[in-house]
Formats: structure tokens, C-alpha cells, sequence
């Protein structure tokens, strides 16, 4: 324990610095003409952002014009860009791509330089400009001040078991919980009682007045990958393969496990390309279990979108579980929705 302290100390020392620079005006916060709700996390990966953004994103979208702003996490193009459902995951990042197609409605933008990408977005014709952003990941972004800042926290790994990084997966510390305007407990169990909900705001060390939720994981049924090309027989069989390339897939397989009698498994690295490699091993591995559905996640789907080598038997019974997220109860939803919703909440 000594020694993991002592490897952290110059993480904790340059954040702890960071973060006092800001504290104290040192370095500059921009704060927007629209409201920006900042969706991000103390973690790396794996909280349910993604998820709590489209729920944002149906939530908001009836009465307002939407926009999110993500950094597109491994793209490879540069700068400002408006994603469209054409796009590829490689150019804008699987998750822009998968939020655009999901709501083509919705503005979504990538730009690593966050204040710059709001101002571009403002800077839009008056009939396309948002007049409320969402900006996917931005509680580090210090440079921007949002008008509400949402925190999630995993349920199964909360902050207060966890190390920063290089250790654990911490890359802010703890004490930052405080800068959120309500903090969301993601993937917990079916029913979390009273006493569990105490003992997690008193573990966290929220203020009285912030809000805590609890939200879970919701899955729907398998979608194709290649709707034009599925076969949806194979999702009555009895055997399946999952892959993944996401932080944390342990969710999902016990969602399938309950569905399939019979299931293989293998895990990437989050956000992983897949290669020419990867796509032989997936149809040997179809031509050697011809009966199996092979099923991935929502996110990995955006990627396997821009293979091309995958072949027909392969395509033919790629599916993928779309994941959404749920509150816990219908008072915490909207307790949430007046939070989020209410143009004064923003004045």
C-alpha cells in the first residue's frame, strides 16, 4: 500500500495543483449563451455515459433543439465536425456515430477543443442552431463552465474503492464529486433499498443538496448490424458468441446468459479497431459453429458498420443488444426531469 501511494503521489500532486488553479481564477472557465449540460464521469470508462446522453437526448428533444458535442475518441479526423449517419465510426468516433443514427434529428458534433466546438455550433444558421448542448464527457474539461455538470458513478466499482490512475481507474480525485449538480449511481441492481441509498450518499460525501440517483442497465432485444442482409432465425438459436470491445461487458453477459444456454466470449480492448485479423477469426469462427448468433454491443456495432471483409456468414447473423438506460423508480425520473427540463433551472 506504501509503495502504490508513493507511484500516485505525482498524479495526485498535478491534479490536486490543476484543480486548485481553477478553484481559484487562475485559469479561465467559459461559460456559454446556451446551457451545456456536461455528462461525465471520475472514472475511466465504462459508467453508462453514452447511455444517459440519449436519454438526455429524448428527453430534451420534444422542446428544444438538441446538440452534442463529444470529443470522438479515437477518430482520425482533426477539429470541428458535424457527424452524419453516414459517417464512419473511424472519422467521427463509434459513439457520435451511434448517438446520430440513433437521433438523426439531433446535432452532433466532434471537437476535441470543446469551447471552440460549442462556439461553432452557435455560429450555425439561426433555424439549426441548439439553444441547449450536451457535452459528452466534458466533468475533466475545466475550460468550460457548464450549466449543470451530471456525475456518474458505477455502482459495482464506486470512487471511493478505487485508486487513480496508473493503478486504479481514477483520473480525477474524489473530492471533485462536489462540483457536480447531481450525481447519478449507474448500473445498479433490480431494487436498491433506503439503507443502500444512505450509505451511498454518505460514502460519496455529497451535500444535502445534491441530488442522487440510481439508475440501471436496460437491454431490448438484438437488432442486426446488416439489417439488409440478416437472418433472424439465428437469434432463436440456442448457442451464441459474444464479442466486445467496450470497458465493461460483465453486464451484458449476464443479460445473456439467462437468453442463451450456450455462449462463448471474447473481449477486445475498449473502443478497438477491428482488423483484417479480426474479421478472418470472426467467419472461421461462423464456418466451424454454423448454428451460433454472433452478438456484440451497441458501440462495437458502429465500428463492425465499416468492415468490409467480414463475409456473408458473418453478416448475416451479426446482431448487437441496444442498451438504455433506467431510473430506478418513476419519483427519481421525474425528480430528474423537472432538474434537467425547467428553462428556469438555467436563468
Amino acid at each position: 500500500m506504501k509503495l502504490s501511494r508513493a507511484i500516485l503521489f505525482p498524479y495526485w500532486l498535478a491534479l490536486k495543483l490543476r484543480n486548485a488553479a481553477y478553484d481559484r481564477g487562475r485559469r479561465q472557465s467559459v461559460r456559454h449563451s446556451v446551457p451545456v449540460i456536461s455528462v461525465g464521469n471520475l472514472t475511466a470508462g465504462g459508467t453508462g455515459k453514452t447511455p444517459l446522453t440519449e436519454y438526455l437526448c429524448a428527453l430534451l428533444r420534444e422542446d428544444r433543439r438538441v446538440a452534442v458535442l463529444s470529443r470522438g475518441y479515437k477518430r482520425k479526423s482533426r477539429g470541428f465536425r458535424l457527424v452524419e449517419p453516414t459517417d464512419s465510426a473511424s472519422l467521427v468516433g463509434d459513439e457520435p456515430l451511434q448517438i446520430k443514427r440513433k437521433f438523426p434529428d439531433v446535432l452532433v458534433a466532434v471537437d476535441k477543443n470543446r469551447n471552440h466546438g460549442v462556439s461553432q455550433l452557435l455560429a450555425l444558421p439561426e433555424a439549426q442552431r441548439p439553444d441547449i448542448i450536451l457535452l459528452d464527457d466534458g466533468f475533466q474539461y475545466r475550460k468550460l463552465q457548464p450549466a449543470r455538470s451530471l456525475l456518474l458513478v458505477d455502482y459495482n466499482r464506486p470512487v471511493f474503492d478505487d485508486e487513480l490512475l496508473p493503478i486504479g481507474r481514477l483520473r480525477d480525485l474524489p473530492e471533485q464529486m462536489g462540483r457536480a449538480d447531481a450525481v447519478l449511481v449507474t448500473k445498479t441492481p433490480k431494487l436498491v433499498d433506503d439503507w443502500d441509498r444512505e450509505q451511498m450518499r454518505r460514502n460519496l460525501h455529497l451535500r444535502p443538496e445534491q441530488p442522487l440517483y440510481f439508475t440501471s442497465i436496460q437491454y431490448d432485444a438484438p437488432k442486426p448490424v446488416f439489417p439488409d442482409e440478416a437472418d433472424a432465425r439465428y437469434l432463436y438459436s440456442k448457442e451464441a458468441f459474444l464479442f466486445s470491445g467496450v470497458a465493461d461487458d460483465r453486464p451484458l453477459r449476464v443479460h445473456l446468459v439467462d437468453l442463451y444456454p450456450h455462449i462463448e466470449h471474447k473481449r477486445y480492448g475498449d473502443h478497438h479497431a477491428f482488423s483484417r485479423r479480426d474479421q478472418r477469426f470472426l467467419r472461421r469462427y461462423a464456418l466451424r459453429h454454423p448454428r451460433t448468433v454472433l452478438l456484440t454491443t451497441e458501440k462495437d456495432a458502429m465500428r463492425l458498420l465499416g468492415c468490409t471483409r467480414l463475409g456473408a456468414e458473418v453478416r448475416t447473423r451479426l446482431f448487437y443488444i441496444p442498451i438504455e438506460t433506467k431510473f430506478q423508480s418513476p419519483e427519481e425520473e421525474g425528480s430528474f426531469a423537472k432538474l434537467i427540463c425547467r428553462r428556469e433551472n438555467y436563468s
